[in-house]
């Protein structure tokens, strides 16, 4: 557990669902038992830049359910800041129901998230945060495809982490189905992304947010509008970055690692920026940041769960140990 005296040096803030996953293969209509979790995109960066040993704070709302409750506890758990996690009376928390796939399958989800407590976060659910003691704040494109008042909510953090010197890091974690128009969420999103420092899509989430094919060109795209570096997912191939850290500009393409038997690819996303975020905070190079986002993600892919293979700074240490000197 974070010691609570201290506040927090790296922000998130997002929903946090309570998860159920089935617990054999089939349709959701056939599966009679589910295993509880969490889950949520940004809850899931949290969570791993936690166990690597930083202070997080949570910022988010829950119902006063059931549920609610157990995401306050197993947050706290895993040893995020909950202060600014509030309780509200009025709503649900949300929950999603995962299937159990297959031979390295996406898996089929079901939400059921809509009008939940999380979705009516605002600007106001910030007014304790000590932005002035933050070093870092991660935002993602979920919070803002919640609602309005989630849209002005990512907005204020983003613009209280930049006044205040902390750097940011932004990805764009695409729901469309969350979105009233493909036009919205490009421009919203691409208006967000030029805030932060560091941009990390997916290819295809680059290309649909941009227009533009190559990683390169999708890279300058977010540079040439204020970003200092993109760290772009390629899947199993590896990573892209492009940008200027430490007043050096730097750009490669950095290979993934192997994985022989795939078990859930949700939350491979995740643990790319858990890697790079962590990599980066710890003063490493861009290069390395790459590696340690490839490499964390290939951890992810290979348990079930959205979040559970995220390892702890001392597996990290173990696994890292044992790679090649960088050139």
């Amino acid at each position: 557990m974070n010691d609570d005296t201290l506040p927090p040096e790296v922000l998130a803030f997002g929903e946090a669902m309570a998860l159920f996953v089935a617990e054999t293969p089939g349709a959701l209509a056939d599966v009679e038992c589910f295993r509880r979790g969490i889950a949520g995109a940004d809850t899931n960066v949290a969570i791993g830049l936690a166990r690597l040993g930083f202070r997080v704070g949570w910022l988010s709302r829950v119902g006063s359910d059931g549920f609610g409750a157990y995401l306050r506890r197993a947050l706290e758990t895993e040893g995020l800041d909950c202060r600014y996690l509030r309780e509200d009376p009025d709503q649900a928390t949300g929950l999603v129901f995962k299937e159990r796939a297959e031979g390295g399958a996406d898996p089929r989800v079901a939400y059921f998230r809509r009008g939940s407590a999380a979705s009516h976060m605002a600007p106001g659910d910030a007014e304790q945060i000590d932005f002035t003691a933050a070093r870092h704040l991660h935002a993602t494109g979920i919070p803002p495809a919640l609602s309005d008042s989630c849209r002005e909510l990512t907005r204020h953090m983003l613009d209280q982490a930049h006044a205040h010197g902390a750097s940011i890091s932004f990805d764009p974690n695409l729901r469309p189905s969350l979105w009233p128009s493909e036009a919205a969420m490009r421009d919203t999103l691409n208006a967000m992304a030029a805030k932060a420092d560091w941009v990390l899509p997916g290819l295809a989430e680059g290309r649909l947010l941009t227009g533009l094919d190559t990683p390169r060109d999708i890279a300058d795209f977010y540079l040439e509008r204020g970003a200092k570096a993109v760290f772009l997912k390629l899947g199993p191939e590896g990573a892209y970055y492009r940008g200027v850290l430490d007043g050096r500009e730097a750009e490669a393409t950095v290979p993934g690692f192997p994985v022989a038997h795939v078990v859930d690819t949700v939350g491979a996303g995740d643990g790319f920026a858990v890697g790079v975020i962590s990599a980066l905070l710890d003063g490493l190079s861009s290069q390395a940041a790459t590696r340690r986002g490839n490499l964390i993600g290939a951890e992810a892919v290979q348990v079930q769960g959205d979040m559970e293979g995220l390892p702890s700074r001392t597996r990290l240490t173990e696994l890292e140990r044992n790679l090649p000197d960088l050139p």
